[in-house]
Parts: C-alpha cells; sequence; structure tokens
C-alpha cells in the first residue's frame, strides 16, 4: 500500500518537474503561460488519477490534492482553476461510489491552496518547512473528514486500509512537492532580475555615448557596443572575436595589448589617452578600463569605455594657437560687453605707444581721432550688432596725438546663452601701405610725363559718365585730339623738343576746359577729352561741343615756345555724343576715334562727328556673320517643313525650309540671316547643313510605309550650284546618309540660271540621271523665263505666290495661272502652286489643271515633329 502510493506521488512530482522545466521557456509570457501552465497541472493530475490506488469499485486514492494545493498556491487562481476543472470533470467520468468525496477532493485542495497564498502574501504566515506541514497536514485531515461521505463499509475499509498510507505520504509529499516548486519560483525570479538587471545594463551602455568593449588578456574582441558605429575602426560584427593586431596597425595594436596587461595587474580602473582611424575619419579618444573578477572563456578580460574627445582636443589646440596668436604683430585687445580694454597685447603697445596697464578700464574712445563722425560709428555698431563682426579702415589716435590710419577688424563674443560678454578686436598700421598705395594710384591712373589720367582712368570716370547720363538725362562727349604732323617735330628736334610741346598742350587743355570736364593722355600725341552735363537735347549739345571744340583748336593753333624755339602745330578732333549706356565704354572710345582719323582724312586742323546709325549697322552686321558662323559650328540650324498636298488634299512631300534656334534670340526665320549668310560667303555651308539634314530625313521616312512615299523639296543657292563639286557633293550625302533620290526635290530661282546657264543645264542634268528631281521656284518673277525655259531638265514649275493671292478675284493673276498651267501642260511638266491659303483659291487653281498645291491651308512651316504628328 506505502510503495504503490509513493510510486503514485514520485510520478507526480516527477510529472511537475517536468512542467517546471517547460514553463522556464515561457518566461516573459505571463498570460500563456498561466495558461500552459494550469494545464499541465490539470494533465498531471488526470495522469494520477490514471494510475491510481484503488480499494475498491470507485474508491481511488492519488496525489491529486498535493497537486492541485500547490498550484493554487504557485500559480493563483486561473492556474488553479484551470487544473481543478481538468481534473474535477476526468474524476467525473470515472464515476464509482467516491465520486462525491472524489469532486470535493478537488476543490477543496484548491481552495486550501489559494487560503495559503492569501495569507503568505499578505504576510500572515511564513512560507517555511513548518508552515507547509501544517498546511499540508490540515488539508489532509480535511480530505479525511470528506472521505466520511463514503458508505459505511467503504470509509470503514478506507479507515482500514488507507489512512495511515495516506497521512504518512502524501502530507510529506506536499511538503516536498512546495519546496521543489519554491525553488523553480525563486530561480524564475532569479532569471526575471537576471533578465531586468541585463536589460537595464543595455539601456546603460546604449544611452552612454561611449564606446563599451570587453577584450580579454590576449586582445580579443568579446563584446563591442556603441551607438556611434562610425567610431569603431570597422564594422561591429567584423570586430569580434578578432584581435587588436588584426584591426589595428602593429604599434597601436602593442600599445593596447600593454595597457590592458597593466589593467590586469590591478584592481584600480586605468586610462590612455589615444587617436585611431575609424569608420568616421582619425579621432581622439580618453579610454578607461578595469578587469573583470570573473573569467571569460578561459582567460582574464577587461572592459573599456571610450569616449570621443576630438572635439575637446581641437578647442584646447584652437586655445593654444589663440593663446600663441593673441602675441602676433597684429594689434589685439579685447574688451568687456560695455568696451572697457580688459587685455592688449605687446603689438598693440607698440602701435599706439599706450602700454597694457594704461588701458585697462578705458573705453576704447580713449584711441579716437575724430575724423570719422557719428554716422560712421552708428553703422559699425549696428553692423557689428547684426552680424556680430565688423572690418575697415579708421583713424584713431596715438598717445602721442598723432592720428593714423589703421584696419580695424571687430568681432562680437557670446555665451552659450547667446549672450554679448565681449568684443576682440585686432588692429595693423597701414600708414607706409597707404602712402604705398597713393602712389601705385598715381602711377596706375596717371601719365608720369603730363600729369594727366590715363587710359584706364578715363575709362573709369567714362563708364560712371554713361550711368550719369542714364539718370540725368544730359548729353556728354567723347573728343579724341591728336596733334598734327606732331612725328615731324620728334624726328627733326628730338624727343625732349617734342615731350616739351606734350606738356604744354597738356597744361593748355586744362585752362582751356572746366573743372568738371576730364583731359587724359593715352600716350605719343594722343589726347583724350571727356565733357559732361551737356544740353539734355541732342542739337543743342552738338552746338556746345562744337563750339568748346573749335575753341580747343584755337588753343592749339597758337606758337609753342620751347627751350627759346618758336614751334607751330594743329591738332584733328574726333567726336561723339551719348547721352545713355546704350555703347560701351569700348565702343565710344573706337567711335571717337574713327572720328577723329576721318577729321584728319578731310584736311587736318578741323573736328568731325561720328554717325552713330552707319556704324550701327555695318557692326551689326559684322555681329551676326560672327553668329551665323558660330551657329553652324554648333548646328544650330535646323529644318521646318511645310506640307504639300495634292488635288484631294492628301499630303504628298514638303518643302524644307530653314530656321535659326538661336541661344539668346530663339527661333529666327530666314529674312534675319539669308541675306548676310549671302554676302560673306556662309551660304554654301549653310545649304550644305540643310541638304544633309533634309537627306537624313528621307532616310528616315524610307523605313517607315506611311512615309515612305514622301518627297522633300529643298532649295539651293546660286553658290553652291555653280560650286566645282556641287555634284559630287549632291551624291556624296545621298550615299552617306542612304536617302532616295526619287525623293528628293531640288528648288531654283529663275535669276540663279542666268550666270552661267549651259553649266547649270548640264550639272543639272547629272544629278536628274541619278533620279534627283528639279523645279524652278518664284516662275514668273525672273527674267527670259520663256527663252532657257525648255533647255532645263526640269521637273516642276512653281507658281509664285504673288499670282495666287489675288485670286479668284484678280481677272490678270487669273489669266497668268492659266497661261503657266497650259504651257507647263505642254512641256509635260507638273505645277505646284504655293501661297494657297483658302479653298476658293485652291478651287481656282483645280479648275485649270493645277493638282499640286503649297500653302497654309494645309499647313504652315513646322517642325519636324509636328509633320509627322500632322501625318
Amino acid at each position: 500500500m506505502f510503495l504503490d502510493l509513493v510510486e503514485n506521488l514520485t510520478l507526480l512530482i516527477a510529472l511537475c518537474w517536468l512542467h517546471a522545466m517547460i514553463m522556464r521557456y515561457l518566461d516573459g509570457y505571463e498570460l500563456p503561460g498561466k495558461v500552459c501552465s494550469g494545464v499541465l497541472f490539470g494533465a498531471v493530475c488526470i495522469v494520477g488519477m490514471m494510475i491510481p490506488l484503488e480499494l475498491a469499485d470507485g474508491l481511488i486514492f492519488d496525489g491529486r490534492t498535493v497537486v492541485l494545493s500547490m498550484a493554487a498556491f504557485f500559480g493563483g487562481p486561473l492556474v488553479a482553476g484551470i487544473a481543478g476543472v481538468m481534473a474535477g470533470l476526468f474524476r467525473l467520468s470515472l464515476g464509482g461510489v467516491g465520486l462525491m468525496p472524489g469532486l470535493l477532493n478537488v476543490a477543496m485542495p484548491v481552495l486550501m491552496g489559494l487560503l495559503f497564498r492569501y495569507l503568505y502574501r499578505h504576510h500572515r504566515i511564513p512560507f517555511n518547512v513548518l508552515s507547509l506541514l501544517i498546511f499540508s497536514a490540515g488539508m489532509h485531515l480535511l480530505e479525511v473528514l470528506i472521505l466520511a461521505l463514503l458508505p459505511a463499509d467503504n470509509y470503514a475499509l478506507f479507515l482500514e486500509h488507507a489512512l495511515v498510507p495516506l497521512l504518512a505520504v502524501l502530507i510529506p509529499a506536499a511538503v516536498l512537492l512546495g519546496l521543489l516548486l519554491e525553488d523553480v519560483e525563486q530561480q524564475r525570479q532569479a532569471r526575471d532580475a537576471l533578465r531586468q538587471s541585463e536589460a537595464y545594463l543595455k539601456a546603460v551602455t546604449d544611452a552612454v555615448p561611449d564606446v563599451f568593449m570587453v577584450l580579454d588578456e590576449q586582445g580579443t574582441y568579446l563584446k563591442v557596443s556603441t551607438p556611434q558605429h562610425e567610431l569603431l575602426a570597422a564594422e561591429q560584427s567584423k570586430l569580434l572575436n578578432r584581435r587588436l593586431q588584426d584591426v589595428l596597425p602593429k604599434e597601436q595594436a602593442d600599445r593596447f595589448l600593454e595597457f590592458i596587461a597593466r589593467t590586469l595587474d590591478t584592481d584600480q580602473p586605468q586610462s590612455i589617452e589615444y587617436s585611431m582611424q575609424t569608420l568616421a575619419g582619425i579621432r581622439t579618444f580618453e579610454a578607461r578600463a578595469r578587469r573583470l573578477e570573473v573569467m571569460v572563456g578561459g582567460r582574464r578580460a577587461v572592459v573599456l569605455l571610450a569616449r570621443d574627445i576630438s572635439d575637446r582636443v581641437a578647442l584646447e589646440l584652437d586655445q593654444r594657437i589663440a593663446a600663441i596668436a593673441f602675441e602676433s604683430q597684429q594689434g589685439m585687445l579685447v574688451t568687456d560687453a560695455h568696451t572697457r580694454i580688459i587685455k592688449a597685447n605687446r603689438a598693440f603697445s607698440a602701435i599706439t605707444g599706450y602700454s597694457e596697464a594704461e588701458v585697462l578700464g578705458q573705453p576704447t574712445r580713449i584711441l579716437g581721432s575724430g575724423h570719422q563722425g557719428a554716422e560712421f560709428y552708428r553703422q559699425m555698431w549696428q553692423a557689428l550688432y547684426e552680424t556680430g563682426g565688423w572690418q575697415g579702415e579708421i583713424w584713431n589716435r596715438r598717445k602721442s596725438g598723432e592720428a593714423f590710419p589703421e584696419w580695424l577688424t571687430i568681432s562680437a563674443v557670446h555665451d552659450a546663452k547667446g549672450r554679448l560678454t565681449n568684443y576682440v578686436a585686432s588692429l595693423t598700421d597701414i600708414s607706409e601701405r597707404k602712402d604705398a598705395e597713393e602712389k601705385i594710384q598715381h602711377l596706375a591712373f596717371y601719365d608720369p610725363l603730363t600729369n594727366l589720367p590715363n587710359r584706364r582712368l578715363m575709362r573709369q570716370r567714362l563708364e560712371q559718365a554713361l550711368v550719369v547720363c542714364r539718370r540725368e538725362q544730359h548729353y556728354a562727349a567723347l573728343i579724341f585730339l591728336d596733334l598734327d604732323d606732331f612725328k615731324n617735330v620728334n624726328d627733326l628736334y628730338g624727343h625732349q623738343i617734342g615731350d616739351g610741346m606734350l606738356c604744354q598742350v597738356a597744361e593748355r587743355l586744362r585752362h582751356a576746359l572746366r573743372e568738371r570736364d576730364t583731359v587724359a593722355r593715352f600716350g605719343g600725341d594722343e589726347f583724350v577729352v571727356l565733357l559732361e552735363g551737356l544740353e539734355v537735347n541732342a542739337t543743342e549739345a552738338a552746338t556746345q561741343v562744337e563750339h568748346i571744340g573749335r575753341k580747343l583748336l584755337q588753343t592749339l593753333r597758337e606758337p609753342y615756345l620751347i627751350k627759346d624755339q618758336v614751334f607751330s602745330s594743329s591738332a584733328s578732333l574726333g567726336i561723339v555724343l551719348f547721352n545713355d549706356e546704350q555703347h560701351t565704354a569700348d565702343e565710344l572710345m573706337q567711335y571717337a576715334d574713327l572720328s577723329m582719323y576721318s577729321a584728319k582724312a578731310a584736311g587736318k586742323d578741323m573736328l568731325s562727328f561720328y554717325d552713330p546709325q552707319m556704324q550701327a549697322v555695318v557692326s551689326m552686321r559684322i555681329e551676326l556673320e560672327e553668329d551665323i558662323r558660330r551657329g553652324l559650328a554648333q548646328e544650330e540650324f535646323v529644318l521646318y517643313l511645310q506640307p504639300q498636298a495634292d488635288a484631294s488634299g492628301n499630303v504628298e512631300g514638303a518643302e524644307a525650309l530653314v530656321r535659326w534656334q538661336h541661344p539668346a534670340r530663339g527661333l529666327l526665320a530666314p529674312g534675319v540671316f539669308i541675306d548676310i549668310a549671302e554676302r560673306s560667303g556662309l551660304i554654301e555651308p549653310l545649304d550644305l547643313a540643310i541638304l544633309r539634314q533634309g537627306c537624313e530625313l528621307l532616310a528616315r521616312w524610307a523605313q517607315q510605309p506611311h512615309t515612305a512615299a514622301l518627297t522633300l523639296a529643298i532649295n539651293i543657292s546660286a553658290r553652291f550650284l555653280y560650286r566645282d563639286d556641287f555634284v559630287c557633293q549632291v551624291r556624296d550625302i545621298l550615299q552617306h546618309t542612304g536617302a532616295s533620290a526619287l525623293q528628293l526635290k531640288l528648288e531654283i530661282t529663275e535669276s540663279l540660271l542666268l550666270t552661267d546657264v549651259d553649266k547649270a543645264v548640264s550639272r543639272m542634268q547629272l544629278l536628274r540621271d541619278m533620279g534627283v528631281r528639279f523645279a524652278i521656284d518664284d516662275f514668273g518673277t525672273g527674267y527670259s523665263s520663256m527663252a532657257y525655259l525648255q533647255r532645263l531638265p526640269l521637273d516642276q514649275l512653281k507658281i509664285d505666290q504673288s499670282f495666287v493671292r489675288g485670286l479668284p478675284d484678280d481677272k490678270g493673276n487669273v489669266a497668268i495661272v492659266r497661261a503657266i498651267l497650259s504651257m507647263a501642260e505642254g512641256l509635260e511638266l507638273e505645277v505646284i502652286a504655293e501661297g494657297v491659303e483658302h479653298p476658293a483659291q485652291q478651287d481656282i487653281l483645280r479648275l485649270h489643271g493645277c493638282r499640286h498645291f503649297q500653302g497654309y491651308l494645309f499647313g504652315k512651316p513646322m517642325s519636324v515633329d509636328a509633320f509627322i504628328e500632322l501625318l
């Protein structure tokens, strides 16, 4: 009996221990853990009831009271409830004479365990062997009382055979299971405490900006952690389990190993400062290390915290540099927020004559010279307040009373809260530099012989005069003056006499002009006069300048006395008027110079005004010619297409028209540049560029079924047609692009053929034999059309739009069109009418036999892409 009961309880305790092992893996999952725990305790009870000690049918004994009471005590209501329900349902399924006491002995230990739990948690009773023994004894005495509900013979059987084993085994079993589960609970709490400690440690490690490392005595990285991974020597995953020697340079690794050894030999923290190449660049660290009191992997180890102190080191370096820089060659002083001097260096004393002791506590105004007014200082302080700094030239006074110029730089210093605390000023004595600048200025802007302004200064004043003229609308004038036959004086009498004459000319010009006017010498015998503030009316200003010019001519005609010799001379004047910024200073100088040479060419000793309109036209043509050259080089000339349609309005081809996609002026029509291109000889490369683009387009069209049959008409110039290599050029372009000669139509004008009809015919025939078609453009507007029309290898006549424009109302135009169509029919030539803009024009043309049309009715000139969309 004893052995059977012990065997049953041993199995139950083993199952409870298994339950504890399983529950360890559910740590941290409170609700699922409790549910699982209740199920496991219930399963333990069921297993116990499946192998019970059975005295009679339905009268069974097992250790469920022990299991359920401990489940209630350690697991609480939810665990006990689940286990009790499972145990009660299984006991109910077993039935028998002991059913009712059996169910009560399921509920009773649950309630007893919860009562024990409540008293323990409210500190009414302790949890130890004695309390468990009393609790177990009481619970099993209640079990015995409940069994009294059995029939008398069964209860007697229980008292005789099972009472003593039951109490002897179950009471200590409950104590044993309680202690076992208490140990399991303590282990769980220890694990919770360990997890909490690890969480605290991780949070602290993550919150600290330092690099945290554990290194063993051989320099192996055992643990690495930092919120700033760029401060590591390599990626964190690449550091773990690697040695310092594999990551760092040998010298640095050896220094760290020595530091680790020193740390392991003492129980005091050790520190080290080092620089290291990190993912963020070279950084400086301050590290503290302490040895671990436990072995890690069988080796001693240290914990190391390294803090990035690069910014601090840089700041300290800056402070040392600042201290050295303060004692530089520049005068330096520091003031408080109220501009009282609190520090000055030796250079300041050398510049001002004041020792540091003499200026400490004094306001900076003791250095004031009085040269600057209140407005100057107001602007200076305003700049300091707004930007925190000011620099500029200022006049201060030395201790001796001497005023001197200095270059002053002031910086405002603020604390961490943005409050102004100090001013730092540096000053440099620029007296010598100012003197040198004045000398250099005079050499740079004045003629050394006459002491007149030179070309550079005159240019500056001319640019200023342009601005003033635009603002005040007054005219000004620029006069170029050249002495007539001055070269003869130099050649015959020597340069000394020539220089003497130049100096007298300069003096006469000064006295003959107003104070506001400028006289300059550009070199040699060339002088320039700038007259400002003339009349606002152009005619009146010109009259005023002419009067001044004649006065200058008269002044310069007077004899020159040089070294007791008398000389005579005259001058030629070129004048340009201006009153805005339409022309640059260089252009005005060029115009005045041209006018001066015009005066010399007209007979000397006279003045000449510049005509700006004529020069503007010439300049524009020259500029546009150069622009065309650039545009050809940059491939800015593009094709535009105007549709050509048949009698039904279907597009059968197009005429190629050139447009200039100018980068600054936008899309330009041919009227802007064709005439200049012809005059400058640029029409030939332009024709070649357009012919090449047209043939490339035909080649692309040939690859698409809906465009393969389209023709393209391209205009050619006389220069291109009469080139010796004209035929070769066209043939090479066709071969290079792969375009079909049958789809290409070259348009020529009647006037183009007047140069050499025979040469034109022979060249046209060579190309026509290749398949190229020819059309004569603007037919009826040229000369001798009928005389050579039958000689030309033509395929098409193009009726000029001047004849189409008057249709259908102009009877004369109707007659001309009818005649052209009749003649073309007799010569078996196609006719296309251009300039068709209205359906009525197309109708009358069609009525008289015209089958091909071009004009706004079918489409304006458009880009290639727009033409494809139109199709």
